[in-house]
């Protein structure tokens, strides 16, 4: 991990939008950090279920004797859950961690830009789309940036930092402090379609499903291969489902578009899973089905 690192002085209050996966684990790590959090969300249960999953994680720890009882009451005390955008008024440092909708993400900069402060800062967690384009439709792009948590949140150990065409230098070296301080580590991207991590990642699965659809190999030979020959603690087919086969999709949509690279063409049978509704794990199948609780391979 990171050197363990203290709260950033000018950032007391952290605001969080949307209490999906995402947005409830930065604000389990942000509250962890000791930074007051309020978590917002239009779903009064997602932010009760967020809630209820922050703590599991953290009695979890505390079960393994990684933590005490009394961080994990500390850490919960710091979390506000709420559906309304005002209470981000005094917020310092807000992260949009809603669902990948372009649309959807300036309908609701629109509804929050008014009641920020005017220095406060304002991320997406994005993992695809342009960040100089989702600044210009604030107040502030020059405070605007964006801040790709990878998931699961608590677990994984990077943070993508991609700045904005306008994104100031203190806005930048304010947010790598903060993730910092989360004991986390930064990689900075420039603003291209899926950034680094995605970019290299989800091109990897689609070749992978690219092997299946041509017939080189089977799921199971496959993941086999990669697991113990490139030794990945997980094969490409696999994490596809753990991801969602439609947001692989969707980031080799991106990728396909904003590029304009035939390398990047979504595999016919990607497309074939996810209009068939197999979009992995959560659907209960994808290129494994999970129906009975033992992994099957599908194909």
């Amino acid at each position: 991990m990171a050197e363990t690192t203290q709260p950033v002085e000018m950032i007391k209050q952290i605001g969080i939008i949307g209490a999906g996966h995402m947005g409830s684990g930065i604000a389990q790590v942000a509250s962890l950090a000791g930074y007051k959090v309020i978590l917002v969300d239009v779903s009064k249960e997602k932010t009760e279920a967020a809630l209820a999953t922050i703590n599991g994680n953290i009695a979890r720890q505390v079960s393994k004797d990684t933590m005490t009882q009394d961080q994990q009451q500390a850490a919960l005390d710091l979390i506000t859950i709420t559906s309304d955008i005002n209470q981000l008024s005094e917020a310092d440092l807000v992260v949009e961690a809603i669902t990948e909708d372009e649309d959807l993400k300036q309908e609701i900069y629109k509804d929050l830009c008014p009641v920020l402060k005017p220095e406060a800062i304002l991320c997406s967690n994005t993992s695809t789309i342009s960040i100089t384009r989702l600044a210009a439709k604030t107040d502030r792009p020059a405070k605007f940036i964006g801040m790709h948590f990878m998931n699961p949140v608590p677990v994984m150990e990077l943070v993508e930092l991609i700045r904005g065409i306008a994104t100031e230098e203190e806005t930048y070296q304010t947010c790598k402090a903060f993730v910092k301080s989360l004991e986390k580590y930064t990689a900075v991207s420039e603003d291209f379609p899926a950034f680094i991590v995605h970019r290299i990642m989800i091109p990897m699965i689609n070749e992978a499903i690219y092997t299946l659809y041509e017939g080189v190999g089977t799921v199971e030979a496959i993941d086999t291969a990669m697991c113990y020959g490139a030794h990945h603690p997980m094969g490409p087919l696999e994490l596809a489902d753990f991801i969602g086969l439609d947001n692989c999709l969707g980031i080799m949509q991106k990728l396909y578009e904003g590029l304009a690279d035939p390398k990047y063409r979504p595999c016919p049978l990607l497309v074939k899973y996810v209009e068939a509704g197999w979009t992995g794990q959560k659907a209960g199948r994808g290129f494994y089905d999970y129906r009975d609780g033992t992994p099957v391979p599908t194909r």
